[in-house]
């Protein structure tokens, strides 16, 4: 099984939760107000705290003292037909946190995962302005992201600090 997993929406939460320590829910613009209904912890990641997370899955691996699984959810855009529409901005938030998830050395991505972060990677000039030129923030009415990191890790649900 791999350490680090990626999917989807609340479906892609419960198809890749099992197994896993903790669920690192991404929703940069805050759309999505229901959390995947899972028996591991969930926390909020993104780009901004992308490090910070990356930190408090090391911290808790230690505490552990063995491999600490992730699951990487990007919460999309749900559609009142309960079908999920893509969300850039989500998308390049999972790929932060992956990145970031790889440079403290807990690496071993699934396929899913591994594609997310290089297009965080390879798109990380640019990524201050594609969140603000996306659909979901153009539906806002216009959003001017805000990425200053932030050592804040906020447990929605489980694990407390």
């Amino acid at each position: 099984m791999y350490q680090v997993r990626f999917d989807w929406g609340l479906t892609g939460a419960a198809a890749i939760a099992e197994g896993a320590d903790a669920i690192v829910w991404v929703d940069e613009l805050g759309e999505q107000q229901e959390l995947p209904d899972v028996t591991a912890a969930v926390v909020a990641g993104g780009i901004a705290n992308s490090a910070a997370v990356a930190d408090w899955v090391i911290a808790k691996q230690a505490e552990r003292g063995d491999r600490f699984r992730i699951a990487v959810v990007a919460a999309g855009e749900p559609r009142g037909d309960g079908s999920l529409r893509f969300a850039v901005e989500d998308l390049l938030g999972a790929g932060a946190v992956i990145d970031a998830l790889t440079a403290v050395g807990i690496d071993h991505n699934s396929p899913e995962a591994a594609a997310a972060s290089a297009a965080y990677e390879g798109l990380r000039r640019a990524v201050k302005h594609l969140v603000g030129a996306s659909v979901s923030a153009r539906e806002l009415g216009g959003v001017h992201p805000d990425f200053t990191p932030s050592t804040d890790v906020t447990v929605l649900r489980g694990f407390s600090d």
